[in-house]
């Protein structure tokens, strides 16, 4: 029974071998070493399966850049022999058969070939070849870079060409990268780069050229080391050229003035170096200098009803200049107020339109409330009237309305606007009626005799 069990065992490790072997038994965990010139580099390989079960036999061997193949070392589970050129700059290590390669210079690149041949002692006759193969480079690390420029001085924009060359003292394989104020420069129409990066031609330079220049260099065992910063300046302009002033209204290329007012205008433009600048007035069909510098004053209460002025700017290194004209206008703006609403438009006119039509209406009915509608007015107009009128005969058909005489007080019941609305008509007829017997037949209440009843008397 114990036999049949290691049967079966066998059979299940020889099916496992030839399946899984080629994946399984042993592991290198870098492919690609980037070693450092004058440093060990250690290449490490994992094994899968017990050195006491099985016997190993092996290679390492070095293939070198030109294409050259030697073998570095063989060995045994029990024995290695290195080859006697590289004993001292090799060593084999047990019992995993890593390779540790001392101090490691140029000659070291290449490919690293790992030949293994594995027999289980419980499958005699059955060997298991495993091969890998790793990459070395051997690198110097780089050194501060240097950058040049050519030439030195600032140059002309659209006249001149300028060449950065960003070098280094020490390094291998090194990779450049050129920033303009801190942002990556691309090859374009006008930036021209060499094969490896470490020269950069600006051809022809321009205004957006300008700023702080700086070179990074690096390589596989060095992170991007930054070059001084180096500033590019570049003479360009006149642009933009503009006249402004904040006196006045500004409609356009027209200034507007009051009469009397001093103002001032600034002529500004982009440029470098700095520009010259001349005022001309273009008055009377005649040109005259006024003025230099980028400052002019006018005086209005010289000036016609309107003038024209002209604003040059010229910068005496490119050679080039840009002119601004503009018409100035002497005009009444009003107050200071008025010049605001004008200029700020803070008041919409249709607002002001509505508000003052919203009052009107607002006031032409209150009048006519009062008018139609005021008790206290028509009784007072009938005891103002003289006597001998309020006591001619009465035309209203009511043959004794003597009893009717007196002072009323007209209370506006809930619910009965009908006969309220009825009393505030009657009370307005009132007036133009001359019988002081007329009879009211709208009276909610009679009031007694009062003190007032003795102004009747």
């Amino acid at each position: 029974m114990e036999a049949t069990g290691r049967t079966a065992l066998y059979v299940c490790s020889v099916l496992f071998i030839f399946t899984e072997v080629s994946s399984e038994f042993i592991h290198i965990p870098t492919l690609v070493h980037h070693g450092i010139e004058g440093k060990s580099l250690l290449l490490s390989v994992e094994t899968h399966f017990l050195m006491d079960e099985a016997e190993i036999q092996g290679t390492w061997s070095h293939t070198k850049l030109s294409g050259t193949r030697t073998t570095l070392v063989t060995f045994t589970k029990q024995a290695a022999i290195t080859d006697m050129m590289y004993r001292n700059h090799l060593l084999f290590r047990e019992p995993n058969v890593s390779l540790l390669i001392r101090k490691l210079n140029q000659e070291d690149e290449g490919d690293y070939h790992l030949s293994l041949n594995i027999e289980f002692h419980n499958k005699t006759g059955l060997v298991i070849k495993e091969e890998r193969t790793v990459h070395v480079t051997v690198d110097v690390p780089v050194s501060i870079p240097m950058i040049q420029k050519s030439p030195s001085y600032a140059v002309v924009e659209d006249k001149a060409n300028v060449t950065w060359t960003c070098s280094v003292e020490r390094g291998t394989r090194v990779v450049f990268q050129w920033l303009r104020n801190n942002v990556a420069v691309g090859a374009s129409n006008r930036y021209h780069f060499s094969q490896d990066n470490s020269t950069l031609l600006i051809s022809p330079v321009r205004k957006e050229d300008k700023g702080t220049y700086r070179c990074v260099a690096s390589n596989p065992v060095s992170q991007g080391r930054n070059s001084r910063p180096v500033e590019l300046n570049v003479y360009y302009g006149p642009y933009n050229l503009e006249v402004n002033s904040v006196q006045g209204l500004r409609t356009g290329e027209v200034f507007t003035i009051n009469p009397g007012e001093l103002v001032f205008f600034e002529c500004q433009a982009d440029s470098n170096p700095p520009n010259s600048y001349v005022w001309i007035s273009k008055s009377r069909n005649a040109t005259q200098i006024i003025t230099e510098g980028p400052r002019l004053e006018v005086r209005s209460y010289r000036l016609a009803q309107a003038e024209e002025y002209l604003c040059r700017a010229f910068n005496n290194v490119t050679q080039k200049q840009d002119e601004a004209q503009f018409t100035l206008v002497v005009a009444s703006l009003g107050t200071g107020k008025e010049k605001h609403t004008q200029e700020g438009g803070s008041v919409s006119p249709l607002a002001a339109i509505t508000v003052c039509s919203l009052f009107v209406i607002s006031l032409m009915l209150l009048f006519f409330l009062r008018k139609t509608c005021h008790p206290k007015r028509v009784l007072m107009s009938i005891y103002n009237r003289p006597f001998l009128e309020q006591k001619r005969p009465h035309r209203s058909g009511h043959e004794d309305a003597t009893e009717d005489f007196g002072i009323y007080e007209f209370v506006s019941i809930p619910g009965k606007m009908e006969s309220a609305q009825a009393s505030c008509r009657s009370l307005a007829r009132l007036e133009s009626i001359q019988d002081m017997h007329t009879t009211i037949y709208d009276v909610i209440r009679h009031v007694s005799e009062t003190p007032s009843h003795s102004l009747l008397e």
